[in-house]
Parts: structure tokens; sequence; C-alpha cells
């Protein structure tokens, strides 16, 4: 079999996801695992990785963004600060390997020192969004456990705010009291609703959110109701939080999730018209223009 030219890499907290590339920019072959960076020690990295790669017989480039950066990952790739460009190969960490035909990088996550935030993968999301929408200016959203609302100028981060959503939804969902009133499907009048409810009193959300409990053990309230409510909340708290991002700006979200659609649904009813791309692509994108880098003057 014909060595790829290089590897892409996207390492994630829970999940290891590799791209075998042609020169070109072209996909050979595409692998993951569930060796996500929280599974790994140290030096378990090397062998996740080389366990989704055939051997190789030449150097071989790998790029590296994501989890495996961070000071609990294979080898730490300290943050750049905003505002920034979206790091690149100009600031990658190199990783000593065993495997003397592995050059791999990592690249850096980006910070923010007030208020303190930071993220490590969205950068290279961002990056591969900006390299094919160049003359983009406005917010990014990154729907996931932890959502990022980037603001991006002239081919900068500019500033950028993690929300929790995502987790607190899983924790209440799933641990909380709320548990006992959570269904399966979808209801997007209930989502609507709880959306509503949290911009309009956001106060009053730790109060809203029982009234769900309540309304199961008193009125039968469906499942697949409460869920979407308690969705509807929790996003909607997040929009009331996050409006100096969105408001009057225009918005791509970068998801390919149902995730992503509630999100877009819950800004179009605030009048807010929001584009969407794949995030696989985006870090894919933004993968391939650190490779290209290399070879640029």
């Amino acid at each position: 079999m014909t060595q790829p030219d290089w590897i892409a890499v996207d390492w994630g907290t829970s999940h290891l996801r590799v791209w075998q590339m042609a020169r070109d920019g072209t996909v050979l072959e595409r692998a993951e695992s569930t060796d996500g960076m929280g599974g790994l020690d140290r030096d378990g990295f090397e062998p996740a990785l080389l366990r989704l790669l055939p051997p190789p017989v030449l150097p071989l480039v790998v790029i590296v963004c994501g989890m495996a950066g961070a000071r609990q990952g294979w080898h730490e790739a300290a943050y750049a600060k905003v505002p920034c460009t979206p790091p690149g190969l100009p600031q990658a960490v190199k990783v000593p390997t065993r495997n003397p035909l592995l050059d791999v990088r990592i690249l850096p996550g980006v910070a923010q020192d007030r208020p303190a935030d930071v993220m490590r993968g969205e950068e290279t999301q961002v990056a591969g969004f900006l390299s094919l929408n160049p003359g983009f200016d406005g917010i990014l959203c990154l729907p996931g456990t932890h959502c990022k609302w980037v603001h991006v100028s002239a081919g900068e981060i500019v500033s950028f705010r993690s929300f929790m959503t995502g987790e607190l939804f899983a924790l209440l969902s799933r641990q909380s009291v709320l548990r006992h009133s959570m269904g399966e499907g979808w209801d997007p009048e209930a989502f609507d609703t709880g959306v509503d409810q949290a911009m309009g009193r956001p106060a009053a959300v730790a109060a809203d959110l029982f009234t769900i409990r309540a309304e199961s053990l008193l009125h039968g309230l469906d499942g697949a109701t409460a869920s979407s409510r308690l969705s509807g909340l929790l996003i909607g708290l997040e929009l009331a939080a996050a409006r100096p991002y969105w408001l009057g700006q225009s918005v791509a979200i970068l998801g390919s999730s149902g995730l992503a659609r509630h999100y877009r649904s819950a800004l179009e009813a605030q009048g807010v018209p929001a584009v969407t791309a794949d995030t696989e692509r985006m870090t894919l994108e933004g993968l391939k223009a650190a490779r290209n880098a290399m070879e640029t003057p």
C-alpha cells in the first residue's frame, strides 16, 4: 500500500479521529477509535495512533489538534492568547516519539485572560471555516458539551465565551430529580416555550426547571416534552447571556447534529439568521490549512 503524504488527527477527550491524506488534500482513508485523551496515560498516545495507521516506511508528518495538547495529554502545547489568528504550525509543538518515522506536531489551543476562558480543538474548526470563508466577520457558534461563541474579525479570534450548557443538560437529565421525567423524542413547541421562558425571565429558570418535574407528577407531562423544554430552558439561558455576541451580527453555527439545528432554531426565533457548517469538515479543513502552511515560503 502507498504511504499517505501526511496524517490529520483530531484527538478529543473521548474519541480519536484520523485521516490519511494525499498531497492534494484528498482523504485516502478515515478511521476512529474510542482512545480519547481521557482514557490514556502519556505512554498510550503513540500506540493508540499507530493502531489506526499503516506502518510508516518513510518519515510521516502527523498534524494533531485537540486534547492531545492538554496538560494531561500526550505533550502540552501552550495556549495562544487572544486576539490572535487560529494557531498554525509555527506555534505547534513537536512531540518526541519512539518510532523515528513519525513527525508529530500538536497545534496549540487558544486562551483568554479576562474573562478567563480556554479552547482546544475548536480553534482548528475556526481555522477551517476561515479558510473557506476568508472574508467572514462575525460570530461562530460551536455547540457541544461546552458551547463556544467566538468573535472573529479580520481573520483573528478577537474574543470568546464558553457555556457549560451541554454538560448541565446531561447532569440535570441524568442525575437530578428531573431524570424521572425525561423521555425520548423531540417536541419543538416545548423547546420554543423553554427558550422564550429563559430569555424572558432568566432569573426564574431554577423555578421553571422544577416545574417540569411538578407537571410530570400532577399532569402527566410527556417525557419528550419534558426533555425538550429542559433543552429550551438551558439554551435560552445561554442565548440570554450571549446576546452581546449574536445581536446584530452575522452568525455561523459549526455543527452537524440535532443540537446545531436547535441552536439555529432558537436564534432564528430571535430574528437572527444563521448559516451552518459541518464540524468534522471544518476540523479537517483547519488541519489541511496547517499542512499547506508548511509548504508556503
